[in-house]
């Protein structure tokens, strides 16, 4: 367990872990991932950018925290993407066992950013093989937000970025290799993101989405999101898209604090959520 400033940072998982401000330790099943100890609050699944670090994801969390939610952190290292068959995709079947096996009785919010568009279209696919079984985990979750959702076409930039931000010659040499990956191993890797991300634009998922994107971000752009909305908004889900004109990738909350919460919020008083409304409300 990690404290930091009266928050616990706890494992679940090497992939999956629970920040509160309970320093109880979390006990659970470990084939089943099942928690012992079930939250009386509504819970927030963030799938994470590539390389986040613990104190920018723990900013993210605090905003929920403060406002009675539990979080749910889940991370991919950027060799589970290279290699989704050994990587990604266990941590997706992960990711839905945990889903299925806990109850989230006061609600369940999935916040993506970036390659987490990816992430949990591998969750579809592997939601999709049995649709009986895990209609369950759709039904849980009653809001979704996408902050730079990165799309199949973006992953030869967004890799690179992620790992060398303020090194060009190493983004341009990593560049180059991800597009050799992507060409030269189609089967093991690349069919896998296409498969992913056909998934992620027809979205199982019915419950309200808000996007969160910038016109100045090359990973997450403006037009692969919007393609995304346009495709969820024709099978009935209700969408609302921020666009700002200027912010990086995945650092929107960085360079709009306040608008960034109001949005978020905005969205989660429409949700059905228990004993949020209240609290958000009186925030703002």
């Amino acid at each position: 367990m990690i404290p930091s400033r009266g928050l616990a940072v706890q494992e679940i998982t090497r992939s999956l872990q629970l920040i509160s401000e309970d320093k109880r330790s979390i006990e659970k099943d470990p084939k089943t991932l099942q928690l012992k100890r079930s939250s009386d609050k509504p819970t927030v699944f963030i799938i994470s950018w590539l390389a986040a670090k613990q104190k920018h994801l723990q900013k993210y969390a605090k905003i929920y925290i403060d406002q009675g939610f539990d979080v749910i952190v889940a991370q991919i290292t950027p060799w589970q993407l290279l290699w989704p068959m050994k990587g990604s995709q266990l941590v997706a079947a992960e990711i839905v066992k945990f889903l299925k096996n806990n109850e989230f009785k006061n609600g369940l919010i999935i916040h993506g950013f970036s390659v987490a568009g990816y992430v949990w279209g591998e969750c579809l696919v592997h939601i999709a093989r049995d649709l009986n079984q895990y209609q369950v985990v759709l039904d849980r979750v009653k809001g979704q937000i996408w902050d730079s959702a990165a799309d199949i076409t973006e992953i030869s930039v967004g890799v690179p970025t992620a790992l060398f931000p303020r090194n060009p010659t190493l983004q341009n040499a990593l560049r180059k290799y991800m597009l050799y990956h992507m060409k030269a191993f189609h089967e093991p890797a690349t069919s896998h993101y296409i498969r992913s991300s056909q998934m992620f634009h027809t979205n199982l998922l019915r419950c309200p989405a808000l996007f969160l994107v910038s016109k100045t971000d090359p990973v997450g752009t403006e037009l692969a999101n919007g393609r995304v909305r346009d495709s969820w908004e024709s099978s009935g889900v209700k969408c609302t898209f921020k666009v700002w004109d200027r912010s990086p990738h995945v650092g929107h909350f960085q360079r709009h604090p306040e608008e960034y919460v109001e949005c978020v919020f905005a969205h989660l008083r429409q949700l059905d959520l228990t004993g949020t409304k209240q609290a958000l409300r009186a925030k703002l």
